[in-house]
């Protein structure tokens, strides 16, 4: 039987703010994990923006799980739906590859927090399932594990882009006066993950300028 998993998030940043830093998630300090980001398509319909996604993120296993997992990487389809009307964003994120040794199915709903406009909650659910005979128990385990702790990092960095994007809100200057932890740039990881970004800068920058002009349309 697969596992599920639900969580929730509360960032205290607007819609609009989380909306536009989700865009530019990757790279960040805590996203070593992913290697790539592309983006596959983009449009508009109903008044809705819809993208989707293509992103290959590291398979690290434990030594087990090698005989399963043979490659070092696997690639996601990320599709989203942004609604300005409703003031929602919603993701959803699937491996295409693996599938039989492991699937993992992923949504989250990004909107307003309830009487507290300036903040975005964020409801992630997600489903962990395996076929392999005589390990699937095994492997879902550790999916779940490998995947409560991804959530862990995908918060830290999307604050951590936040508080970059928005120096000036008052969640950043108290994250930036509070905050100890120490910065590791200049790798080379990190270096190509930049390169990377640069890239796909303007792609990422005619979202955000398709999401403006709808939230004003809406």
């Amino acid at each position: 039987m697969a596992k599920y998993y639900e969580n929730s998030t509360v960032f205290n940043y607007s819609w609009e703010q989380v909306t536009q830093g989700f865009w530019n998630r990757y790279p960040n300090p805590f996203s070593s994990h992913v290697l790539s980001e592309d983006t596959v398509s983009r449009e508009i319909r109903n008044g809705k923006l819809h993208s989707k996604r293509l992103l290959t993120k590291t398979n690290r296993v434990p030594k087990w799980g090698e005989r399963f997992f043979k490659a070092k990487s696997v690639n996601i389809v990320e599709e989203s739906v942004v609604d300005p009307k409703e003031r929602t964003l919603v993701t959803y994120t699937r491996n295409i590859g693996f599938n039989k040794i492991m699937s993992v199915v992923e949504q989250v709903v990004y909107k307003s927090l309830p009487d507290h406009p300036g903040k975005t909650i964020a409801i992630r659910s997600a489903w962990i399932d395996s076929s392999v005979y005589g390990f699937g128990t095994a492997i879902r385990a550790f999916g779940l594990d490998r995947f409560k702790k991804n959530c862990a990092k995908t918060v830290d960095g999307f604050n951590f882009v936040l508080q970059h994007m928005f120096p000036n809100h008052p969640a950043a200057l108290a994250a930036a006066s509070a905050s100890t932890t120490k910065d590791h740039h200049g790798s080379k990881a990190q270096k190509l993950r930049e390169a990377a970004k640069h890239a796909s800068d303007h792609m990422k920058a005619k979202a955000e300028h398709l999401v403006q002009n709808l939230s004003v349309k809406g």
